[in-house]
């Protein structure tokens, strides 16, 4: 006779899991139908505040606008700052330097501010886990003003030293912005808006761009005795943000997950979402918080060693790689030598360079109107698919230039076309993701390993797309078509969808291709002995952190 067999602990933990998922989908319908509009049959897309649209505007204000702004601002005071770097040295050694040492010298305050960028983004875990999402931000604001006052100040002072350590600082506040915002406008939105309100960051990067490119016109701040207002004027934005965003509540996963302190975190849900009853919210989290088992913040390495989310990170390190390698900064960084290249006119370029940037906000306000109806797998496959396109026929038209007049015209019209794919996918999607592949525990190292690789391929594309057009000339862009190319068919064959989906099932659609269940997923790094449903806090020894442990008591959450 058969002996029944006797349940292991493993499969009284995948019947919670289950139970735990079970529940969080029939949860999902329920708070659908809450907005339910009766009289069309449609689901409302009501459930967040003005306040949090306005806290998503200032923290990207004083964060991704202003690593816009940098990108583009540097363009037009090229020339008087290599002036300063020859007189200054002239000054100082009694002769002349020479080209070679000045376009060295240009080259570093490029990108410099790439490295200054990957040196933030090393240095956020411990800001955003200490100070939480909102503290990084205005501390970070402090980096913006001191790099201000060196860069303004630099032309005053004949220390050419101060342009590049400048330069550098900016680099590190954009490092920690690109990675502290979309964390927290990840935590702070409703599912049904969180591509949406994420596009905010690629958004605020677009208008920083066009913003440095109008006040660097001759009319206004692009002349001799007024581009040092150019890098002051990074003190607006920052001391704006520095003064409002205090006003509004830090992210509320944070503070229920990481800082255990309920009563603010329900009361910054009430601003976020604008109503009074957010006992079903906190509900949310803390079951996804069950399913997920444990909350002790990972470090990199552990990420890294963990089964469960292999493809995440593979995805996450691929999507940001092809958003640097694409090939767009070197338009940014360059845009002059190529308009240049196409037969347009010296004193045209800067006006003819305001339409990149009109074309920047336009694609990103529309991207993020359509992110939630569409998705970001189409928008990411497209935007890609469609820049290997346009480099392609940029190729083709910047070799045959000469041979008519209207042909340079076809060359710009290709760069706005690639500016345009860009901005409507890859130009913020890949920040979204990042917050929606990872758990709260993981998020942080999560973004520090897109930060990396974001800010190292930034440095790569800077220092070798002159040496790479130099060597190859018009054929330089087809090395930005084959990986585009490559990002497209990696994306059509391995990206889930993620809209309108929790993250919990964002886990689940991962789950097959890293061969792992939701059972043993929670248990991976930091196993823990306890099978039931109350979640309790104790402390972790050494790093002062906490891990949530699970109780044989049930919870409920009331308001």
């Amino acid at each position: 006779m058969v002996q029944p067999r006797v349940p292991t602990q493993l499969d009284m933990e995948k019947q919670q899991g289950d139970w735990e998922l079970e529940r969080l989908n029939q949860q999902k319908q329920d708070r659908n139908m809450e907005h339910l509009d009766h009289e069309t049959g449609k689901i409302s897309r009501k459930g967040f505040s003005w306040q949090l649209i306005m806290a998503a505007v200032v923290g990207a204000l004083g964060s991704s606008f202003l690593y816009g702004y940098n990108l583009s601002v540097v363009n037009a005071p090229s020339v008087y700052i290599q002036e300063l770097y020859n007189e200054s040295w002239s000054a100082r050694y009694n002769y002349t330097v020479s080209r070679g040492t000045i376009s060295i010298l240009w080259s570093v305050t490029v990108s410099i501010f790439a490295i200054g960028g990957l040196v933030g983004a090393l240095i956020v875990i411990p800001m955003v886990n200490f100070l939480g999402r909102k503290g990084t931000m205005l501390l970070n604001n402090v980096f913006a003003i001191t790099a201000a006052l060196l860069m303004s100040l630099s032309n005053v002072a004949g220390i050419p030293e101060m342009m590049i350590l400048g330069r550098f600082i900016m680099g590190i506040d954009g490092g920690i912005a690109l990675s502290t915002l979309p964390m927290y406008l990840n935590e702070v939105s409703p599912k049904h808006i969180r591509g949406s309100l994420g596009q905010v960051t690629a958004i605020l990067i677009c208008v920083g761009v066009f913003v440095g490119q109008v006040l660097g016109l001759p009319e206004l701040f692009g002349k001799e005795s007024q581009w040092p207002c150019l890098f002051g004027f990074i003190m607006i934005p920052a001391l704006i943000q520095l003064v409002v965003l205090p006003f509004f509540p830090e992210s509320p996963r944070y503070l229920l997950l990481e800082k255990q302190d309920r009563k603010r975190a329900e009361k910054a849900f009430c601003i976020f979402l604008g109503r009074n009853d957010v006992s079903q919210d906190i509900e949310d989290v803390l079951a996804e918080t069950r399913i997920q088992r444990n909350l002790r913040l990972v470090s990199v390495p552990e990420l890294f060693k963990t089964r469960s989310v292999k493809w995440q990170i593979i995805t996450v390190i691929v999507t940001m790689a092809a958003y640097q390698l694409c090939g767009l900064n070197a338009i940014w960084f360059y845009t002059n030598s190529i308009f240049s290249e196409a037969g347009i006119q010296p004193d045209k370029i800067p006006y003819i360079t305001l339409s990149t940037g009109g074309i920047e906000i336009l694609a990103s306000v529309i991207s993020g109107m359509t992110v939630e109806r569409l998705g970001r797998r189409i928008l990411l496959i497209g935007g890609f698919g469609l820049m290997t396109l346009f480099f392609g026929i940029l190729t083709v038209s910047l070799t045959f230039q000469h041979h008519a007049p209207w042909i340079p015209y076809i060359s710009i019209v290709c760069i706005l076309g690639v500016i345009a794919s860009f901005c409507i996918g890859p130009g913020g999607i890949p920040f979204v993701l990042v917050g929606e592949f990872f758990q709260q525990s993981q998020r942080p190292a999560a973004f520090m390993i897109a930060g990396s690789v974001n800010w190292i391929s930034n440095f790569a594309v800077g220092l070798l797309f002159p040496l790479i057009q130099e060597g190859l000339g018009n054929y330089c862009f087809l090395i930005f078509a084959a990986i585009c190319l490559a990002g497209t068919l990696y994306l059509y064959f391995i990206l889930p969808e993620t809209k309108n989906k929790t993250f919990s099932e964002i886990d689940q659609a991962f789950a097959k291709m890293n061969g792992i269940s939701s059972a043993t997923k929670g248990n991976e790094i930091h196993p823990t002995e306890e099978t039931s449903d109350e979640i309790k806090v104790s402390p972790v020894s050494n790093k002062g952190q906490s891990q949530i442990e699970l109780q044989k008591t049930d919870t409920t959450c009331t308001v």
